[in-house]
């Protein structure tokens, strides 16, 4: 064998090789059951929301009459939800989006509607786009249901 054939056989059949190789190895088995120790996968706005309030927790919760929760959003004609953090303190709710940034809530309210609409607002300028808030709630940690997916 000459050296002119023995290199084009080692630079044809060597990537191949790895190729097949790294897919091998690559591969794991996925388990079909679930485990109560599973990690559940969530939107990135769900994560930003509950990271924020645990500061937001963090910062204010020796403050008379604060609170601070996650409102889960859904806008009409859109498939996607979104996540807010939303708390009061020193007499003003304020909310947080991960867009937008957080921003005083005008008017005195706990209305999740009313909340989610002013929110609606600060996202569409974000967006370009109106979202029009079919629904909103607040997600009580203690009364949240986790279902699999």
């Amino acid at each position: 064998m000459n050296f002119l054939n023995f290199f084009l056989v080692r630079e044809l059949l060597a990537p191949v090789f790895v190729g097949i190789t790294c897919f091998i190895i690559g591969t794991q088995h996925v388990p079909s059951t679930t485990a109560e120790e599973d990690l559940a996968m969530l939107n990135g706005c769900v994560v930003s929301a509950c990271n924020y309030v645990a500061v937001v927790k963090a910062k204010h919760t020796l403050e008379p009459d604060f609170w601070a929760k996650v409102l889960l959003v859904r806008y009409k004609d859109n498939s996607a939800g979104h996540a807010y953090c939303v708390w009061e303190t020193d007499g003003v709710v304020y909310g947080y989006d991960r867009n937008s940034g957080g921003f005083p809530i005008p008017g005195y309210t706990k209305d999740p509607l009313t909340i989610a609409s002013v929110l609606a607002e600060q996202l569409s300028k974000h967006l370009g786009q109106t979202l029009t808030v079919a629904s909103a709630e607040f997600v009580e940690p203690q009364n949240t249901e986790l279902k699999p997916f």
